[in-house]
């Protein structure tokens, strides 16, 4: 009987994902929700949040006066895509996916000191878990780790001076009320990422939790890679893999690696592991290609332009033969890739159309086997 109900259960969700085109209508994600309350199923989402300005352009400084002044147009440039109104769309996203657990990364904080005495805080995690909270949805951090922590000068027009500005990088791990979390773990990565000409190292690490949600116990890991070196990351990678070894548990990774699929050095590091790509397994049809990187660092492209999918939900069961893992059936949809999906902000004559983040995210329904068979 159980059986026979799992197997026409599929078939009718297959069925109405198959109807939904490149993703679920946002009038169709009840149904989504609904296969979510099976307790053999978790729905998972990474989203990178991003700063909200090009910390790359601001390290590329080729002097103390450059510095400074990058950093001034570095705030203007924050300013301009609005944390307040992101943290609102990132909301509406969970709210329609109501995923189990979330995995955040480029979660700042971010306080201004002006040349008048005056300071300004902005705290991504509280504004985002007061954007969540408002549409009535209970989540709670189960823990978050720090990361790349730098306190950096400029120069203000207005009234003229010299500042400070402060970014501490965070990723975080959210859970739903009736996720159980039986422990959590923040770390940071050995390897880190020197920036030439000045005395910083952008540090990054990982949030691993295991959580029970329903029948079944996870290992969900939120992580964010270096972007810029290879080695770097390579090295951050074998850590994370090296950290999960031992784990017994289906293990969840989720994140911003940084490699694309299918090429990516790292990208293949982890499927050479054991780790499934979930994407590759989505029985969402016609799918889409899954690209999640990027968008303008403005946010104001007029067009689509993601180019790479460097976001995943990587997925090791424990349960499969001759190397094969088996995951299951995956039920997978992007956020944040359509035109739709922005907000309308104005700010200094820009397009007032802005996306949510310079990335996509991922949400994906799995039903992860245990022990050869569905639990």
């Amino acid at each position: 009987m159980r059986k026979k109900s799992l197997i026409v259960i599929l078939v009718c969700v297959a069925f109405v994902l198959t109807t939904w085109g490149d993703k679920p209508p946002r009038d169709e994600l009840w149904k989504l929700r609904q296969i979510g309350k099976d307790p053999n199923s978790i729905i998972v989402m990474t989203r990178n949040v991003y700063f909200g300005t090009d910390v790359d352009y601001v390290m590329g400084a080729t002097s103390v006066p450059d510095l400074m002044q990058r950093v001034a147009e570095a705030i203007q440039w924050f300013y301009s895509t609005n944390i307040y109104s992101r943290a609102d769309e990132f909301a509406d996203e969970i709210a329609r996916g109501l995923p189990h657990l979330v995995g955040l990364q480029e979660v700042a904080t971010i306080n201004i000191w002006f040349p008048d005495g005056t300071m300004e805080t902005y705290n991504f995690r509280s504004i985002i878990e007061n954007a969540i909270a408002s549409r009535g949805l209970n989540y709670q951090l189960v823990e978050e780790v720090e990361d790349t922590n730098i306190i950096l000068p400029f120069l203000w027009p207005s009234p003229p001076g010299l500042g400070q500005v402060q970014l501490i990088d965070h990723d975080v791990v959210l859970a739903r009320h009736d996720v159980g979390i039986l422990d959590a773990e923040p770390m940071n990565f050995g390897a880190t990422l020197p920036v030439p000409g000045l005395p910083i190292e952008i540090v990054r690490g990982f949030v691993s939790v295991k959580a029970k949600v329903g029948h079944k116990t996870y290992r969900f890991v939120n992580t964010h890679l270096e972007p810029d070196d290879i080695v770097v990351r390579q090295d951050q990678a074998f850590q994370l893999i090296g950290e999960l070894a031992s784990e017994i548990l289906p293990t969840i990774i989720v994140g911003d690696l940084n490699t694309p699929a299918p090429n990516g050095t790292t990208y293949q590091t982890f499927l050479d592991h054991g780790y499934v790509d979930s994407w590759t397994r989505n029985q969402v049809r016609p799918r889409i290609l899954g690209n999640t990187s990027g968008h303008d660092p403005l946010l104001r492209n007029t067009d689509v332009d993601l180019e790479k999918r460097i976001d995943f939900i990587m997925v090791r069961s424990n349960v499969g033969m001759n190397g094969i893992h088996n995951i299951g059936p995956v039920f997978a949809y992007v956020v944040g890739d359509e035109l739709d999906d922005r907000f309308y902000f104005e700010y200094d004559g820009l397009n007032p159309w802005l996306w949510p983040s310079d990335h996509a995210g991922v949400v994906a329904l799995l039903r992860i086997p245990v022990l050869g068979k569905y639990k």
